[in-house]
């Protein structure tokens, strides 16, 4: 029977998942921790049917934190489960479009859903003629991105046209990016959406002083009205001096994300949009695969999503 074999968390940012394990550990699930940074596997299909269930937690982002072998490994990692037959939420479609904001932004144009106007390049020297008839200002996005890594934002052409002829722009690791429109956010804040089997969870507004685009759900510190967050990351939470309130959406909105999710076979994750403030226009700007629920969510939207997400993977073992 499944609940013989543990689940299996493949996971490499070491502090993020801390409340997964707990969780799974009130509840009695037998699980293993499998560091992504560091991890082989047996082509042999034995080695890979020891899981009732994998649960892919790996990160985008691991590149920033010297971990960029496990990106590409994990697709390889994943797939060749998926052969097998073993159940994996978050599997190689998923993660294929976590790591690629090129891809984020073709599946919204394939559903006819509004994103910030967009042009992908491979090269620095593309970025000025990209960004021709854009509003500015605009940032370059690594395509490989997570955590806001690599995000830099241009106020002007001419300071856009400077960095590209000094080559003072990185692409980030597959040599890739976005010249997108900035989106100056109205109310001060993005909204993100989270969701559980293509469902949806809860949503949140997360208030940004601007400067940053590290908007981590988990290491937010506190609420709207200022109330102290308890946080798994609270030094990455001081430093972008983050507040966080709860939000239900429209069921409109709902409804778009649900249809996110369901096409990029992202079981659970996060959407991030924002109202330009200066036109009222809804975009869609991020799809995230691996979703970090909000710090001390029972305070903020009155329940502990990780208690879901258990009863999602239980029952979702094989």
């Amino acid at each position: 029977m499944s609940s013989d074999r543990p689940i299996g968390i493949f996971y490499e940012q070491q502090r993020w998942f801390v409340p997964v394990f707990e969780a799974l550990e009130r509840r009695g699930v037998p699980f293993v921790k499998l560091n992504a940074a560091r991890h082989h596997f047996d082509l042999l299909p034995n080695g890979n049917q020891q899981f009732s269930l994998i649960f892919n937690r790996m990160s985008p982002s691991a590149w920033t934190r010297g971990n960029a072998n496990a990106i590409f490994y994990t697709l390889s990692y994943l797939a060749h489960l998926e052969k097998l037959g073993t159940r994996v939420v978050n599997g190689s479609h998923a993660f294929r479009v976590e790591t690629s904001k090129a891809l984020q932004l073709s599946l919204l144009q394939s559903l006819g859903l509004p994103y910030p106007r967009s042009v992908v390049i491979n090269h620095v020297s593309e970025a000025p003629a990209a960004a021709q008839g854009f509003r500015f200002p605009i940032i370059i996005k690594p395509n490989i991105g997570g955590s806001g890594a690599g995000i830099v934002r241009f106020d002007t052409a001419e300071q856009l046209e400077r960095a590209a002829a000094a080559e003072a722009i990185t692409l980030g690791l597959d040599g890739v990016a976005l010249v997108q429109e900035y989106i100056p956010a109205r109310g001060g804040h993005i909204t993100r959406v989270e969701t559980i089997g293509y469902k949806y969870l809860y949503g949140i507004n997360v208030y940004t002083p601007g400067d940053t685009f590290d908007l981590c759900p988990m290491d937010i510190c506190k609420t709207n009205d200022g109330t102290e967050l308890s946080t798994t990351c609270v030094i990455e939470g001081a430093k972008t001096g983050l507040r966080v309130e709860a939000y239900r959406p429209p069921d409109s909105v709902i409804a778009s994300v649900e249809k996110i999710f369901a096409e990029a076979q992202i079981e659970v994750g996060g959407v991030e949009y924002t109202i330009d403030d200066r036109d009222g226009q809804l975009y869609f700007y991020d799809a995230n695969a691996l979703s970090n629920f909000v710090a001390d969510a029972p305070r903020v939207i009155g329940f502990d999503p990780f208690d879901r997400l258990v009863d999602y993977l239980v029952k979702e073992r094989r």
